[in-house]
């Protein structure tokens, strides 16, 4: 097979920054237009949802499991500060290069200068939520040094100037005629080409892309990597992945650079038999991952001679510091709760604006990032509050329960500053219920407003400020005589 000169430039993503998008109710408009896209994600989410019910019926004691790591992340959070000490100290005594990043902005920097030190401009990367989070690709590629995906989803994404829509299966809104057609036009730009006549059978799709990522993998000297765990006791690192495009990347390279989110400690090797036996059920619903790495610093002679490892807060300690928020830093980014959502079912996870999508990411975007932007504002709503995130979650998050913490953080926000309308209606529903006389003139002014509309029996758009509300909803009309005032007439007659 011929190859192409490889470009030292990734594929760009869209436009803009998810911070940039609109609100979420606005992307969910522009993305239930897209039948393709509600077919793509219907099919994918009830495949993995009956694998998970599957597998995790043949674990008795799977409560019991659940439990376990609810307690394990608890403990973990409430000594975060010591755990994150105690993995510094062993990471250091194992020959690793610990960094303390506090934002986006500093994790970055971190990595830039380690891979400029190297004298290289480009990296492999392993599938890494942390770095999509602090934007690590676009950050490199700003600085003139090219990150290839190497995952086979992440490569789709990026291959097709795209943005991830779910935590486990990015790619998971493209099917496999447009994932065709992405190779078919993008490969050979970046490196070797897909095969002249190339099917769209998932198998040909991946040896494709086996062989397009193959001389990444031999040439790279530096690659990048998140982590699932980080083992305070021994500075043990552990990725799970399905398709060893991972293991590539953290054997083969001279340096490797892991962007480790602080959450992500653990105490003990013995916690690790709880979360591998959660996460693969409740991500793939598989009873293990096919390929589970642990390394610990440097060994001499064997894989990565230079380790440098980040710990990346970005909000994390704020969350923290909310005794009720920072249940949801207990995440294990399984994605249980994006399959089982009927929400993102139906708009996918382009519509959050956020690395994180479906449940998890309406919680964990707004409490991460604030609540300064209309986006983020806007997640909280982004629920049918109907509880099955809940109950599937390996680690038992209240998801439902933070979403209404969030809402009245929002509210609350909403009280302040220039005048809204909901403040206002609840603070005219409050002067109503508050008395009966209050209660009793309010029937009479809607009544009043029936009688006058007469046949009508909906109100159509009302003017601003109430016409966001009003486009979205059917507001029927009041009844023209109240309960309240047919029970009087009705005793006065039978009188």
């Amino acid at each position: 097979m011929t190859t192409t000169q490889p470009a030292r430039r990734t594929p760009a993503p869209p436009p803009g920054t998810f911070l940039g998008m609109p609100t979420f109710q606005r992307n969910a408009q522009v993305q239930l237009a897209n039948p393709q896209l509600r077919r793509n994600l219907r099919k994918a989410t009830t495949t993995i949802r009956g694998k998970r019910v599957a597998r995790v019926a043949e674990v008795p004691e799977w409560e019991e499991l659940r439990l376990a790591g609810e307690a394990i992340k608890n403990r973990t959070l409430r000594h975060l500060d010591r755990y994150l000490l105690q993995l510094e100290a062993s990471l250091t005594r194992a020959g690793a290069v610990v960094h303390w990043a506090r934002d986006a902005a500093e994790a970055n920097r971190i990595v830039i200068d380690i891979v400029r030190s190297k004298d290289v401009d480009e990296v492999v990367k392993v599938k890494s939520m942390a770095t999509q989070e602090i934007e690590l690709n676009e950050a490199l590629e700003e600085a003139g040094i090219a990150a290839w995906e190497t995952d086979l989803a992440e490569l789709i994404v990026q291959l097709g100037h795209d943005r991830p829509s779910h935590i486990l299966v990015p790619a998971i809104h493209r099917n496999r005629s447009e994932v065709r057609e992405i190779f078919q036009r993008e490969m050979g730009l970046y490196g070797t080409p897909a095969p002249e006549g190339m099917s769209d059978d998932p198998a040909v799709l991946a040896g494709a892309a086996r062989v397009h990522l193959r001389e990444k993998f031999l040439r790279a000297k530096v690659a990048v990597s998140g982590a699932n765990f980080a083992i305070a006791e021994t500075g043990t690192l552990v990725v799970v992945e399905s398709e060893g495009n991972g293991r590539m990347c953290l054997t083969l390279p001279e340096t490797l650079v892991s962007v480790v989110g602080i959450e992500k400690v653990l105490p003990e090797v013995a916690d690790l038999e709880v979360f591998l036996r959660l996460l693969p059920r409740s991500s793939t619903g598989e009873r293990m991952n096919p390929y589970t790495s642990l390394w610990t610093g440097v060994t001499p002679g064997d894989g990565p001679q230079e380790v440098h490892v980040v710990l990346v807060d970005n909000g994390r300690t704020r969350v923290l510091a909310d005794p009720v928020g920072r249940e949801a830093l207990r995440c294990i980014r399984c994605s249980a709760c994006l399959n089982i959502c009927p929400v993102y079912e139906r708009v996918g996870g382009h519509a959050y604006g956020s690395v994180y999508p479906g449940p998890i990411g309406a919680v964990l975007t707004p409490m991460l990032r604030g609540l300064d932007s209309e986006i983020d504002r806007s997640l909280p709503y982004a629920s049918t509050l109907c509880g099955a995130c809940a109950d599937v979650c390996p680690v038992r998050i209240p998801i439902p329960d933070l979403l209404v913490h969030l809402r009245h953080q929002v509210a609350e926000l909403k009280s302040h500053g220039r005048p809204h309308l909901e403040p206002l209606v609840m603070r005219a529903g409050q002067w109503a219920f508050d008395d009966h006389k209050h209660f009793e003139l309010a029937e009479a002014a809607a009544s009043l407003a029936a009688k006058v509309l007469g046949t009508r029996t909906h109100l159509g758009p009302l003017p601003w400020p109430a016409s966001p509300w009003t486009r979205a909803r059917d507001l029927p009309l009041p009844p023209q005589e109240s309960f309240r005032a047919w029970w009087a007439r009705n005793r006065e007659e039978q009188r």
